[in-house]
């Protein structure tokens, strides 16, 4: 058996994974094993769900229910068919970071694309959360100060009331020095989701459709419903299930970045404690798996939920952003008030996730195979919450610039990079070119490559139109 490919390959990741455990430790920089399994799904679920689940039912309402359910079901497959191609390509190699698979594929090049790639998108996330937080947060404090406009003062301007949150709540998360420390905010922040879920499902039994005259004269509508002199055409209550028109494509990408989480995989995976001997050994890269499922599962279910519901309260009259939806049915309604509260302690409580990654990509770029230092750790930490808070403040359309991001590095994480690395990770004693998993890898680039030429595509029709098509991002 020894003398055979096969067995030659099995003696040699034994060897591989016990050299990186054994003799490498500065490689591990305090990410492994400390994260119990139920963290890592809180974890990855929480770096799953963004602030695009704010836009889904404006999606909904611009495809139908058969129409979304199908879509999302698709991408959700997709997405956790994604993981275990990036799982298989680390367990080959026994490599702990998406960016060094880059380096295993194609060398310092591979290596750096896939750091910039991480980099651009996560810093994309953090700035979209903190734009809810920036146009959220005011609109709070006011109406617990029963305002029922910005009156001016200080701590209703958003752009202090960002820098508090970043230098009060968000930086000291963020200097954790390992992730599976977040494990118990993140479950906070998903507790936060879930209600705001049962919110949603309450309110569908609480508000009539339509809303009142005072209301249909300001409420902006999809463009295949009209409005006349406050008076809606005979269908706009009645739920679709199945529609199509000029939105109904561009809502396509912006369901299949809702699982965007990749970057965080492999960190979650080496963060949790160890079931056997190597880092990628079989049990754990399973164990891994599992747990992705589960957490791609629970935000399908959250998904489909707060869209269906937030749907077939307002029809055809829902906005991109359903919190505001219900500001116009009463903007001191108390529970909306504490939606608004619970949605912006969960984007909040994000932020330090999707940060880590971000920092790993550099460390990958400027100190690899350095050991941790507490010193370079707080620097990066701190140099990228100013750069993310010098973006929301001085860029007041930064939505452009996001979709941009989005409709190329989303694709490459979800799509185009698992698939190549797999293809040219995965040796061919172990897998031909020519079989079958390898080219459905092969076939899963492609598909990414598609999705990204059609979103900008869509994102250029945007500008020059002048129209917004888009629901949201991740």
């Amino acid at each position: 058996f020894l003398f055979t490919p096969r067995g030659f390959f099995t003696v040699q990741q034994k060897l591989i994974s016990r050299s990186f455990s054994s003799h490498n430790p500065s490689n591990h920089n305090g990410f492994e094993g400390k994260t119990s399994f139920g963290m890592s799904i809180f974890n990855l679920s929480n770096a799953i769900m963004g602030s695009g689940i704010l836009g889904l039912a404006y999606a909904m309402s611009n495809t139908g229910i058969i129409l979304f359910l199908i879509l999302l079901v698709s991408i959700a497959i997709l997405s956790a068919y994604s993981i275990h191609l990036l799982l298989r390509s680390a367990g080959v190699v026994g490599i702990r970071a998406y960016e060094q698979l880059g380096n295993r594929a194609f060398g310092p090049p591979g290596k750096i694309l896939a750091a910039c790639i991480i980099t651009i998108h996560n810093i994309g996330a953090m700035s979209s959360y903190l734009f809810i937080v920036k146009s959220e947060l005011p609109l709070v404090i006011q109406a617990f100060l029963s305002k029922h406009e910005n009156t001016g003062e200080w701590f209703l301007n958003g752009n202090y009331l960002i820098i508090i949150v970043s230098a009060v709540i968000i930086l000291p998360l963020a200097l954790m020095k390992q992730l599976g420390y977040l494990g118990y905010t993140s479950g906070f922040s998903l507790s936060c989701m879930v209600f705001f879920l049962i919110s949603v499902i309450y309110k569908k039994f609480n508000i009539p459709c339509p809303l009142g005259d005072e209301h249909h004269n300001v409420t902006p509508i999809a463009d295949h419903h009209t409005v006349i002199n406050g008076t809606i055409n005979d269908d706009f209550c009645k739920a679709k299930l199945f529609t199509t028109n000029s939105q109904t494509a561009y809502t396509i990408p912006i369901l299949a970045f809702a699982f965007v989480c990749h970057p965080e995989v492999i960190l979650a995976s080496i963060s949790q404690k160890p079931k056997c001997g190597s880092l990628f050994c079989s049990q754990r890269k399973k164990r891994m798996q599992t747990v992705a499922n589960i957490s791609i599962m629970a935000m399908f279910v959250m998904y489909l939920l707060t869209a269906l519901f937030g749907y077939l309260t307002f029809f055809g009259a829902v906005e991109s952003e359903l919190l505001h939806t219900y500001s116009r049915v009463d903007p001191l309604d108390v529970l909306v008030l504490c939606v608004r509260l619970a949605v912006l302690v969960a984007v909040t409580l994000t932020v330090p996730v999707v940060l880590f990654p971000i920092r790993r990509a550099l460390l990958q770029i400027l100190f690899p195979d350095k050991p941790f230092r507490w010193s370079v750790h707080i620097t990066i930490a701190f140099c990228l919450l100013f750069l993310v808070n010098l973006l929301v403040i001085f860029v007041p359309s930064i939505r452009d610039i996001f979709g941009l991001i989005g409709a190329t590095s989303a694709p490459s994480l979800i799509f185009i990079l698992p698939g190549i690395f797999y293809v040219r990770i995965v040796p061919e004693e172990q897998e031909p070119f020519l079989s079958r998993p390898k080219i459905q890898a092969a076939c899963f680039a492609a598909l990414g490559f598609i999705f990204m030429i059609m979103s900008l595509s869509f994102i250029i029709i945007d500008w020059v139109t002048g129209e917004s098509r888009s629901g949201g991002g991740h």
